[in-house]
């Protein structure tokens, strides 16, 4: 947990600084044009990946048959994937009426070939729960790119300065994971592996497509029903409110996924696990995306200037969708732990039909409107979510609530605080964030105290006890 959190705080420490950095030098166009091939790169990603590697985690008995199968299947269907959407750029360009973006196709999907290159070796990582190793292979990749990102864009290269960013991420990637994992391919591409592998795999990749062509529609309706800098601004919102949620997402995924795996046929141990990974999910992320949406326009002033001001209420709408993140994530996880992919894949079916109906509702009216239905959606997906997490193991909804009612009141408290705080002081953007900050933390943990919320203690004694092991 320890190297885990280490290394996702500081890849996320670096995204944001590089991140502050480029969106200073490039225009909410730049970003536009990148956004508007997301869906494209974001599907071909999940095909490539079919759902294979958690199969592969997930089969107790894997062999090295098994990880070769996974390894071709991978590095063929990227070539593939790389092949379509080579030929498709220019009818990408002629869709959102952007003549540059044929080239940039071109260009960015090369990451879609170069990432399989190591994706069986990273999953070794992942199997063996090497998170000290996998961080220190992430964040160097992206420490690197990230300067190769800044130097580009401050010598002009414009939008190319991100597509060159992502490429040098790729290849430094798969070059630091092949230095420390020495695994090579067996000669062999078995039949009877990929069946039993792609059985399993497949209902996740159907579920990873609907779910990535959801979560992608909106940039690729904004690119195209409303302008390059929309979308600018909307991704740019969408990056600050995501970064919180994905984060301790990202962190209790990698580490918790492979442990409860373990625990599947328990289901008491199980039930007790899930619960307090809830709470202390939502202990770190409620707070953290209502002090956002508090301090929202003064922390877009000062990061990257008033030209990104229009994305400020984006930002704020976003905060209240993505709070639930962490929530639908570790329910839908509980669903790969217990082996129901079918289930996984009938509820994103669900989910996506009611997202796509928000959608159909709101794109016509305006880019807010569309925030606004995304926080309808999370509540409403989030209540069908919970259904089957309370038939598996007696969590649901009602359970699930109770438990994290206290930490949204609290957090609604702490951010309501922090607003009129900044709202009304006469202090420069800069001084609001200066003052808004420690606020908001004192607050919450003076209240978390105050209400003897069990989280404080739990959060404090996992720390402690990691500490100790470390």
């Amino acid at each position: 947990m320890i190297w885990s959190a280490a290394g996702n705080f500081s890849l996320q420490l670096i995204g944001f600084v590089v991140g502050v950095q480029l969106a200073r030098i490039l225009s909410p166009d730049d970003y536009g044009l990148v956004g508007m091939l997301t869906i494209f790169t974001a599907i071909a990603g999940c095909m490539i990946d079919s759902g294979m590697g958690n199969a592969l985690v997930r089969k107790p008995d894997r062999t090295e048959v098994d990880c070769s199968t996974v390894y071709y299947f991978s590095i063929v269907t990227a070539l593939l994937m790389y092949a379509v959407l080579f030929v498709a750029a220019p009818y990408i360009a002629d869709f959102y009426d952007q003549p540059a973006l044929c080239d940039l196709t071109r260009v960015l999907c090369l990451t879609l070939v170069i990432g399989p290159l190591a994706g069986v070796h990273g999953t070794k990582l992942y199997i063996d729960m090497q998170f000290k190793k996998s961080s220190a292979i992430s964040v160097a990749s992206a420490l690197v790119s990230g300067v190769v990102g800044i130097v580009c864009a401050y010598m002009g290269c414009g939008v190319w300065a991100l597509v060159y960013m992502q490429l040098a991420s790729s290849i430094l990637r798969v070059l630091l994971t092949w230095l420390v994992v020495r695994w090579v391919p067996l000669r062999v591409f078995s039949r009877q592996s990929f069946r039993e592998l792609f059985g399993f795999g497949s209902k996740l990749l159907a579920s990873a497509i609907l779910d990535t062509t959801y979560n992608n529609i909106r940039p690729l309706l904004i690119g195209k029903v409303y302008s390059g800098a929309d979308l600018g601004y909307y991704t740019r919102a969408n990056q600050y409110a995501s970064l919180p949620a994905t984060t301790a997402t990202g962190l209790m995924s990698s580490v918790t996924y492979p442990l409860l795996c373990k625990l599947q046929h328990d289901d008491d141990i199980l039930r007790e696990k899930y619960r307090l990974l809830i709470r202390l999910s939502a202990f770190v992320v409620f707070p953290l995306l209502m002090g956002l949406a508090a301090v929202a326009e003064s922390c877009i002033v000062v990061l990257i200037t008033e030209k990104w001001l229009p994305c400020v209420l984006l930002l704020q709408i976003l905060c209240f969708a993505l709070m639930w993140y962490p929530v639908q994530a570790l329910n839908l996880n509980l669903l790969q732990v217990k082996g129901r992919s079918d289930l996984f894949l009938k509820l994103e079916v669900i989910k996506k039909i009611i997202g796509v109906t928000m959608l159909v509702i709101t794109v016509p009216v305006s880019v807010t409107a569309m925030c606004y239905g995304a926080v309808v959606t999370s509540l409403l997906c989030l209540g069908v979510n919970t259904y089957y997490t309370g038939k598996l193991i007696q969590v649901g909804f009602i359970r699930q609530m109770g438990d994290l009612l206290p930490i949204f009141l609290l957090s609604l408290v702490m951010g309501a605080g922090v607003w009129t705080l900044v709202t009304f002081l006469p202090l420069s953007p800069a001084l609001q964030l200066a003052v808004g900050i420690p606020a908001g933390a004192l607050i919450y943990v003076v209240g978390a105290t105050l209400f003897r919320m069990p989280e404080l203690t739990e959060a404090c004694q996992l720390i402690r006890n990691n500490l100790r092991k470390a």
